[in-house]
């Protein structure tokens, strides 16, 4: 976070406000580029430099919403270098387990076994990867670091009704098959390993046809593959500040209202409008294409607040896998200290 002081005690409004947001308007985009440099605004007074303690006492994170699979927080006093490597982290360096090997034993089914083989690593697998270790190049499979499933399915006419059976292989046909001891390290039925979902589609089977295969489950990240990627999506967006002059009032803040797709204002009592929920807000701009509106309306994002969105693919909870981006990020600043102090001395 930025230590702000000024040489003659007066704060600069508008320095202050390109420092810390970012404007729309309708020509384009103001104030896009942060400044980290700690001697940017030396010859006016501020200092630009990191203060540790200000970080603490402004760093924050909010929950906003929660679901095992999806998580909406609130991360407040961090630049943006900050804020998307986490982003980067949780997308392509937290590891799952996927399906990596797939020996097909029998397919007569009109599908090619590397497309059949494909969907079957796009499966997510439901199972904590921080039980099993990274599979070394050119080794066995062990308990350790592999998980077998058995994928064997056979279509057929029942004989009295017609009724075609096991149409669709889906992914509730992939059977988990313990070795070792693994039966040992999920004695809990809910935390044994099997697909996230029972009804994904695997292909469409006709009478006759045939799927028997062994798929051998490996622990990697993202960054090798994105079937290892434990997210659907990662994103965050800025938080959005509206700023609407006292000067509109009625029929024109009447007019204003109606010009927002996403019903962001509102109208108080007193007539004024106000941004009553800033985060819908799109940043269409259509609010400001009137340039009299524009003149009145001022469109900013904080520079240092940012609302995260994580869906997870259901192989880890939402929540788990900011935890442990959280946790790959201070190892890399662990690295990059220990390169610096090797350095140094």
């Amino acid at each position: 976070m930025v230590n702000k002081s000024t040489t003659n005690g007066v704060s600069d409004p508008n320095l202050e406000n390109k420092r810390t947001k970012v404007t729309l308007t309708n020509s384009g985009v103001e104030n896009a580029r942060g400044t980290y440099y700690n001697g940017a605004y030396t010859s006016v007074g501020y200092d630009n430099s990191f203060n540790l303690d200000r970080f603490k006492e402004n760093f924050k994170i909010n929950i906003l919403s929660e679901t095992p699979n999806e998580l909406v927080f609130e991360m407040i006093g961090v630049d943006a270098p900050i804020a998307n490597a986490l982003r980067r982290i949780m997308i392509s360096e937290v590891p799952t387990m996927a399906i990596e090997k797939v020996y097909i034993i029998n397919n007569t089914s009109i599908l090619q076994d590397e497309v059949l083989a494909h969907r079957l690593g796009m499966i997510p697998i439901k199972v904590d990867p921080r039980k099993f270790n990274f599979k070394l190049p050119n080794k066995e499979y062990t308990a350790e670091d592999t998980l077998i499933f058995q994928l064997k399915v056979k279509c057929e006419k029942d004989a009295i009704t017609g009724k075609i059976i096991n149409e669709t292989a889906l992914s509730k046909h992939l059977v988990w098959v313990p070795t070792q001891d693994q039966e040992d390290m999920f004695p809990n039925e809910e935390d044994r390993p099997r697909p996230m979902e029972d009804d994904i589609p695997i292909m469409k089977l006709r009478p006759g046809q045939v799927i028997d295969i062994q798929c051998y489950c490996e622990k990697n990240i993202g960054r090798e593959h994105i079937k290892w990627s434990p997210v659907c999506t990662a994103s965050y967006r800025l938080q959005p500040v509206i700023t609407v002059d006292k000067s509109i009032k009625g029929d024109k803040a009447n007019e204003l209202l109606q010009k927002c797709p996403k019903n962001v204002f509102d109208i108080e009592e007193s007539g004024r409008v106000v941004a009553a929920r800033p985060l819908d807000c799109t940043m269409c701009r259509e609010c400001i294409r009137d340039p009299e509106f524009e003149e009145n309306v001022k469109i900013e994002r904080v520079r240092d607040h940012f609302i995260f969105s994580i869906e997870s693919t259901g192989a880890l909870k939402s929540r788990e896998i900011f935890q442990e981006a959280i946790k790959i990020f201070i190892e890399k600043c662990n690295i990059v200290e220990e390169s610096i102090n090797k350095l140094v001395n």
